[in-house]
């Protein structure tokens, strides 16, 4: 496995920082986390995943190990090694674990791709320097150009 890049880790911090935010201004009691934290996806010691960020609203889906059930919302960092995972497998496995909303972040690209699947919606591409809503947490956006800054990607 491959240490993520800068970019990477900038954008798991930012967007983590961003929704905490956003959650606490709300007085709202969802947990943020990011990788590495195990998640068992149905809870059934089956399919363990580690999403570079989630967020878990039901307190008792989570454990000093690990989350034990789909968190609420997902979002994944693609790189080179992980683009089929994120964009292929990971999709279909939160899909059918119950996950709500899933994004993909992909900073070779310069876009988001938001699946809402409690909605039933086609996915939505934003691009990084488009606000980015989330359906999870109505009134939460994020516009990722501005969290990477001056960065280089």
């Amino acid at each position: 496995m491959v240490s993520p890049g800068l970019t990477h880790q900038i954008l798991s911090l930012e967007l983590a920082f961003a929704i905490r935010d956003c959650i606490h201004s709300h007085s709202g009691t969802c947990r943020v986390l990011t990788a590495p934290f195990a998640v068992n996806l149905n809870a059934d010691d089956k399919t363990w995943i580690e999403p570079d960020l989630m967020v878990v609203c039901d307190p008792k889906k989570l454990n000093e190990c690990s989350c034990q059930g789909a968190p609420d919302f997902i979002i994944e960092i693609v790189s080179p090694a992980s683009r089929k995972m994120d964009y292929v497998k990971k999709n279909a496995l939160y899909l059918d674990a119950g996950v709500k909303e899933y994004w993909i972040v992909d900073p070779l690209k310069e876009h988001t791709l938001v699946y809402c699947y409690d909605e039933e919606m086609v996915p939505a591409f934003y691009p990084f320097e488009q606000a980015v809503p989330a359906r999870t947490f109505p009134g939460f956006e994020v516009i990722i150009a501005k969290l990477l800054g001056d960065t280089v990607i």
